[in-house]
């Protein structure tokens, strides 16, 4: 449930893995990229176990969701195409997420360009 104790009633991957679709009994919905799930991961391995250890991953940007499994009744287990695959996505996480959307993704673009870092892969040879 999320902090209101609201449930999500979809949770739906588009078929090109790239949107997670998210609606919640209040009627929010959120089109949640895979790119902006992936670089928001909840993992210590992005968040780290301090705000000063957060991450900030270039590269995402062509990155696609592989699974998505169900975690009790409280969260989704995202699997993406670079197999990072920890963390889990509570329902007031994913909420959330979707409610700063505009806000969290605007800093990740300034924290890549800070950086010197870019959203999008790198270069094949």
């Amino acid at each position: 449930m999320t902090g209101d104790g609201e449930w999500p009633t979809e949770i739906r991957l588009s078929r090109d893995r790239r949107t997670l679709h998210v609606a919640f009994e209040s009627g929010a919905a959120y089109a949640l990229p895979a790119e902006y799930l992936r670089v928001e991961s909840p993992s210590a391995e992005v968040q780290g176990h301090a705000p000063s250890e957060r991450k900030w991953l270039g590269g995402k940007r062509e990155v696609q969701i592989l699974a998505v499994a169900p975690v009790g009744n409280y969260a989704v287990k995202l699997t993406f195409d670079d197999m990072h695959d920890t963390g889990l996505y509570a329902w007031d996480y994913l909420r959330r997420l979707g409610e700063e959307q505009a806000v969290r993704f605007a800093r990740y673009e300034e924290e890549l360009a800070g950086r010197g870092l870019s959203r999008d892969p790198p270069a094949r040879r």
